[in-house]
């Protein structure tokens, strides 16, 4: 049966991306799939990303350029691992034991925001803690620039309460029990260079070839006044010269991502945040 319905949704939902099927699919298990960033690496033109998507009790990863295509790659092997499966059906019946639970906050933030036409949420694990019989984790949900973190005994448990902080914080943001909120609109790239505030034309005018400290604070201004996110993410691996590298990415429209090293850390968060105004002061330059 189970087979059945997925094969269906292909025929029904060609138009339809990998993560729209496998959510609808999801929700009518009881088990909205669940996806999370576990590696961000590459180079400042050639970035990669790889996610983690879970459902009902499989976990599938993609790899791709954009986060997007990484959730799409993984939404589609689990969608052709969920074909191959004939036994689901005999586990669950098409219904799980949380298909009827409404106040399964992860399922609820992830049809909001497929209502919302938002971007899904992100959970990424970001502490560990614990000997093996005891394990802490903690996650953090990300969503429209938003970030709320959750700590459990399971990533699962984890990222329900990431998911629940996030629904508190959206209705805190609508100002009642009913989420009223809407994310700012995203700032297109090519609009930089008719913007004239302040921070910008100041950066039209500093010499970026200067090493300096207050580029991420310099970085972090500029996002304030065009309305954009800024958030690192630091990559696991260190450069073959043994340095800390990160990537830096900003909520424009197409997204855009800057990769940076370092002798610490801090360092390459600076230098990421440098390639990122170098990149913000070409495009508005151009006449």
């Amino acid at each position: 049966m189970a087979d059945f319905q997925v094969t269906m949704a292909h025929q029904r939902c060609q138009e339809k991306t990998p993560v729209q099927i496998l959510h609808e699919y999801g929700i009518k298990m009881g088990s909205a799939p669940v996806y999370e960033l576990i590696q961000a690496d590459g180079g400042m033109h050639q970035p990669t990303f790889m996610f983690t998507v879970t459902i009902a009790d499989f976990t599938c990863n993609g790899r791709g350029s954009t986060k997007k295509a990484a959730k799409h790659e993984a939404a589609e092997a689990a969608l052709k691992l969920l074909k191959r499966d004939t036994q689901l059906n005999d586990q669950r019946d098409g219904v799980s034991p949380e298909a009827d639970d409404t106040s399964n906050p992860v399922g609820v933030l992830q049809e909001l925001a497929m209502q919302r036409v938002w971007g899904l949420p992100e959970y990424v694990v970001c502490m560990e803690s614990g000997p093996d019989h005891m394990k802490e984790f903690t996650v953090t949900c990300r969503l429209e620039g938003l970030e709320e973190s959750g700590s459990g005994s399971s990533k699962k448990l984890a990222r329900r309460s990431a998911a629940e902080s996030m629904l508190g914080k959206l209705q805190s943001l609508s100002g009642s029990t009913e989420i009223t909120w809407s994310p700012p609109s995203r700032m297109y790239v090519e609009s930089l260079r008719h913007s004239t505030g302040e921070k910008i034309s100041l950066l039209r005018r500093t010499a970026l070839s200067t090493p300096s400290s207050e580029y991420i604070q310099m970085l972090l201004e500029i996002s304030l006044e065009l309305g954009f996110q800024v958030t690192y993410i630091d990559i696991d691996e260190l450069t073959v010269n043994g340095q800390y590298q990160c990537l830096v990415e900003l909520s424009t429209r197409p997204v855009t991502v800057c990769h940076g090293t370092g002798m610490t850390s801090s360092n390459a968060h600076n230098t990421a945040a440098h390639n990122a105004l170098q990149y913000i002061k070409m495009v508005a330059s151009k006449h």
